[in-house]
């Protein structure tokens, strides 16, 4: 491929993506492999809390991140995002550049892959920026060098991940389920949280076995029945958080008792989720943790995956963010 195909790209100042975090339904893990990483197998869930990227033609690649816990988020090379689209430029063979402005929405190191969906909304905006047209199936390729979680990420919907969880099996439901997510203070690292579980497993005598996923949860799905699902939601990480983060336990607690179908810590937490039966139900769940001084979002999925939201055309700084606020005003 020749650097003239990015050159093509004139037309287009910008592209902007928005990518949706992720749930775990069911998170199984494994014992560690030879290559230092546990064999997992988990049923993805996009949620529709999403990030916005917005990729502009520039001769480098930079990053700017704005909105919700922004602080928390690397603005040099190690930033994922700034990753995928060096890798994506690589891997075409072109030498193109990007300033990417990321929009947080996604709780950070919060157990919802918002360093994933970043990665993904990169290398779709950069695709379309850079006039690719890869498509889907070699963005989430290259998505799984850059981490588990970034092909789920790229793909949305619901899957059955393998492996470390970059194998993806598309999984079906035509049903909308109605989510609360509710973040706490501070992060927790995904690696502290493996450790720790596996520190768990030598306390308690574990015996490794395959990790696996219950029909009753993959039925559930299928049949759109909140409540079954909920009564089989699961996550092998969450003692692991919870000893990490006692305070957990009682957010836990505080959703059940407030009449959540299901409760549990997301992927390697903090953040947790609670399963609703509709939305209004999840509204009531959010009026119930505000009054107990918790923070709620209302999230509903499966949510698609990355999806283009403009292509350059809004002139200035000022029309975009008129087109799109920020996010702390969307809480």
């Amino acid at each position: 491929m020749s650097d003239s195909r990015a050159d093509s790209r004139a037309d287009t100042r910008y592209v902007t993506v928005e990518a949706p975090a992720k749930i775990n339904l069911r998170l199984a893990v494994g014992p560690v492999r030879a290559d230092g990483y546990h064999e997992v197998l988990t049923v993805y869930f996009a949620v529709g809390i999403r990030d916005r990227l917005r990729a502009s033609a520039a001769d480098d690649l930079t990053v700017e991140v704005v909105g919700r816990q922004a602080e928390l988020v690397p603005v040099d090379s190690s930033n994922l995002a700034v990753r995928a689209a060096r890798l994506l430029a690589e891997r075409a063979g072109v030498r193109a550049g990007a300033h990417l402005r990321i929009d947080k929405r996604i709780p950070v190191a919060g157990g919802m892959a918002g360093g994933s969906a970043d990665a993904a909304a990169a290398l779709v905006a950069c695709d379309r920026l850079w006039n690719l047209n890869l498509g889907r199936d070699a963005l989430i390729e290259l998505g799984a060098e850059l981490g588990s979680d970034v092909p789920f990420a790229v793909h949305g919907g619901v899957a059955l991940g393998s492996g470390r969880g970059e194998r993806l099996d598309p999984l079906p439901t035509r049903h909308v389920f109605d989510w609360v997510l509710v973040p706490a203070e501070g992060g927790l690292s995904t690696p502290a949280v493996y450790a720790e579980c596996d520190r768990i497993r030598e306390e308690t005598g574990w015996e490794p076995v395959p990790p696996r996923v219950e029909e009753e949860l993959i039925g559930a799905l299928e049949r759109g029945d909140a409540a079954a699902l909920g009564r089989a939601l699961a996550n092998d990480l969450q003692p692991a958080a919870l000893r990490l983060n006692p305070a957990l336990e009682a957010t836990l607690r505080t959703g059940r008792e407030l009449g959540a179908l299901g409760a549990l810590v997301s992927g390697s937490g903090p953040t947790c989720a609670f399963l609703a039966a509709d939305g209004a139900h999840a509204a009531a769940l959010c009026k119930g943790f505000a009054e107990a001084g918790h923070t709620a979002i209302h999230g509903t999925g499966p949510a698609p995956g990355p999806r283009v939201v403009d292509d350059g055309r809004y002139p200035d700084e000022a029309a975009w963010c008129a087109a799109f606020p920020a996010a702390d005003s969307l809480t």
